[in-house]
């Protein structure tokens, strides 16, 4: 029904109580509006509170994203904790110089496990060698075996020369060390005739004696045959030139190339020229040899690498037996040596007893020193 303007002044009273009736009837229905206007805003209220729900939903999502998010914040914290592990635990072992791919120690007592598979065969280009160096270590049962050549795999110095007549060549090495080696309060003297004290990694014999002498007058003097009573050193002397090379090597007359110190090539190798405790080699009673470095702490894994000193001093009072020291200076024969306890790091067979990379519990083991007597004249180990 329409809602119009109208004057009172021309309608009648029957006309009034007709308006009077449809009046009430505008009343209830609402001039202006309509039912379904108004379901309409129900609706439409409704739908805001649906709208008002779906954003509580969205919120709880967001909520649930947050969460989500959290749980990536805490994995990136985990996998920034397992690469700041790994990382931590790279320099460690740089830093210690351990070398894993050596091995450890799996009883006590033994060196089982430590290098067991080293193996080595490859061409040494080297002018004077030109030969292909093998040495195959393996450990079987009670002994650790070794085959090998005797071919160094470094560079060396020419061979022959002018001090040093002799050729590089092929030698059969095939020897067997205990694993379970035993120390003892003996110290039994190798080299030359009686033996080798030990092997370096690559198959090269230790031998750090020579077979030069003189007599007491130092007028007749040999570098072979050894029958005089004063023992020529290869090292640390200048009367006598041996022909030793940068590896403190030289060729005996059967070809054997072997070390009488420091083995600086090989240990380039095998520590890329690092101040880190390095293996070099075996000593004929099993017990390991290691090059330079080593704990300032015999005990302590943690403390720092030093250089390693012999316990060899210059006797105080010469011989009158001895050639004149105007003529040949001390130093210049074994007998001008003599073992001090105490006044170096490592007893008279240049060992002691303490933790390395591979056997963290302790080992009795030798050392190469730039000191007298440069390798082990002696084991003290059963042999």
């Amino acid at each position: 029904m329409k809602c119009d303007n109208f004057n009172l002044n021309q309608i009648n009273l029957t006309q009034i109580m007709a308006m009077a009736l449809s009046a009430s009837i505008l009343v209830t229905t609402g001039c202006g509006s309509s039912s379904s206007d108004s379901s309409s805003n129900q609706v439409n209220t409704n739908a805001q509170a649906d709208n008002s729900s779906n954003t509580t939903s969205n919120n709880t999502t967001n909520s649930d994203n947050a969460s989500s998010t959290d749980n990536s914040d805490t994995n990136t914290d985990s996998n920034s904790g397992d690469n700041s592990g790994t990382d931590s635990g790279d320099d460690s072992g740089t830093d210690s110089g351990d070398d894993s791919s050596n091995g450890t120690a799996q009883t006590e007592g033994s060196t089982d496990g430590v290098l067991c598979d080293y193996t080595y065969s490859e061409f040494n280009n080297s002018a004077s060698v030109q030969a292909t160096s093998n040495a195959d270590w393996s450990c079987s049962g009670t002994a650790r075996q070794l085959v090998a050549n005797g071919i160094p795999d470094h560079a060396t110095g020419t061979f022959p020369n002018q001090a040093n007549p002799n050729t590089i060549s092929e030698v059969n090495v095939s020897i067997a060390y205990t694993l379970t080696p035993t120390k003892t309060d003996t110290a039994s003297t190798l080299g030359g005739p009686r033996g080798a004290t030990g092997y370096v990694l690559n198959g090269v014999k230790i031998d750090a004696n020579t077979a030069g002498s003189c007599d007491d007058s130092g007028n007749s003097c040999s570098l072979v045959g050894n029958t005089g009573n004063w023992s020529i050193e290869a090292l640390g002397q200048t009367s006598f030139d041996f022909g030793t090379d940068d590896n403190n090597a030289h060729v005996q007359p059967d070809g054997s190339y072997h070390y009488h110190g420091m083995p600086e090539g090989f240990i380039a190798l095998r520590s890329d020229s690092q101040v880190v405790m390095t293996l070099i080699g075996w000593a004929a009673d099993g017990f390991p040899i290691y090059a330079r470095y080593g704990y300032s702490d015999a005990e302590n894994a943690q403390s720092e690498l030093k250089a390693m000193q012999g316990s060899y001093q210059l006797v105080e009072n010469v011989s009158s037996n001895r050639p004149s020291t105007s003529v040949y200076a001390l130093g210049t024969f074994a007998q001008d040596w003599e073992y001090v306890a105490g006044s170096g790091d490592l007893d008279e067979c240049n060992g002691r007893f303490g933790v390395t990379p591979e056997f963290p519990e302790g080992i009795y083991h030798y050392y190469a020193t730039d000191s007298y007597p440069y390798f082990q004249r002696c084991v003290k180990g059963q042999l």
